[in-house]
């Protein structure tokens, strides 16, 4: 549910190849998978174009020249082209995992600053700000492969990944002790619990006020609205994949009164929880 996936055909890739602006570094494919149970790929002969492989929640497991490596929230790995290699989400928690194919003589020089330093998954700190600008690529490739699009997007891309490759020097205090991402993970890791923001903000050892601050500046959004936003989102994974009664629901993700449980979903889905259910209940 919410899968989303777009692969340039060959007649637009041979039209990147003549673009100046663009042909040193484009990308081939990008995806978003959530929740994405018995995702798994195998290239024996590795892929021509390298990949990055960014995971938000969940884990999974990543083999690169018959080395494994584990990924979990808020990390990414990108595989160099042409090596074998084989990923695999966790079935026991399954990864939600954004993800680009990218190619070109200026990807491979950028993938090489990668490499410099990075032998296995790097953290990066949480930034709402990232999903939404990938989402942004999704939906514009989504709606037009016209060359002036195509420019922006690849444009764009080659600063995006480099905000990956770059991480630490462009955030050097976004390591891993960041309590903001160590809050979001926290929520999603008890996303049944009715904590409030004063329970939040203690669990990290700061005031309501600062933690407050330091959240919306990270996130641009209020910790409650945030942990109900995630709350919701598990709600919908209910609702498609199970046969749980919404008042079985409420009670899983701390919802103590199904009637706000159910306006809080229309407000942020635009439907009830019944309806939501009864359009995209598994035939």
């Amino acid at each position: 549910m919410g899968q989303k996936m777009i692969v340039l055909p060959p007649n637009i890739k041979r039209a990147v190849l003549k673009t100046e602006l663009i042909k040193r570094f484009y990308i081939t494919a990008i995806g978003f998978y959530p929740h994405a149970a018995f995702h798994n790929r195998e290239r024996r002969l590795g892929c021509n174009q390298h990949i990055l492989l960014y995971c938000t929640a969940g884990t999974g497991t990543v083999v690169v020249k018959g080395k494994s490596f584990h990924l979990k929230p808020n990390h990414f790995i990108i595989l160099p082209r042409n090596v074998p290699h084989m990923y695999n989400s966790s079935q026991d928690d399954p990864w939600t995992i954004y993800w680009i194919h990218f190619t070109g003589e200026h990807a491979d020089l950028l993938y090489a600053r990668y490499a410099e330093t990075n032998a296995e998954p790097v953290f990066i700190a949480y930034d709402e700000r990232r999903i939404d600008e990938f989402h942004f690529y999704l939906n514009l490739l989504e709606s037009s492969f016209a060359p002036r699009d195509l420019e922006i997007v690849n444009i764009k891309l080659q600063g995006y990944l480099s905000g990956f490759v770059y991480s630490k020097e462009i955030n050097p205090s976004g390591l891993e002790n960041d309590k903001i991402s160590d809050s979001i993970l926290f929520m999603k890791n008890n996303i049944g619990q009715p904590y409030t923001v004063l329970e939040l903000a203690k669990q990290q050892h700061l005031s309501v006020t600062q933690y407050s601050r330091m959240f919306r500046a990270k996130t641009g959004s209020s910790p409650n609205h945030f942990f109900n936003e995630l709350k919701i989102q598990k709600s919908c994974q209910f609702l498609y994949f199970s046969d749980r009664s919404i008042k079985e629901i409420c009670v899983e993700l701390g919802f103590d009164d199904p009637f706000y449980f159910s306006r809080l979903f229309k407000k942020l889905m635009g439907l009830p929880p019944s309806k939501y259910k009864n359009q995209h209940k598994k035939s």
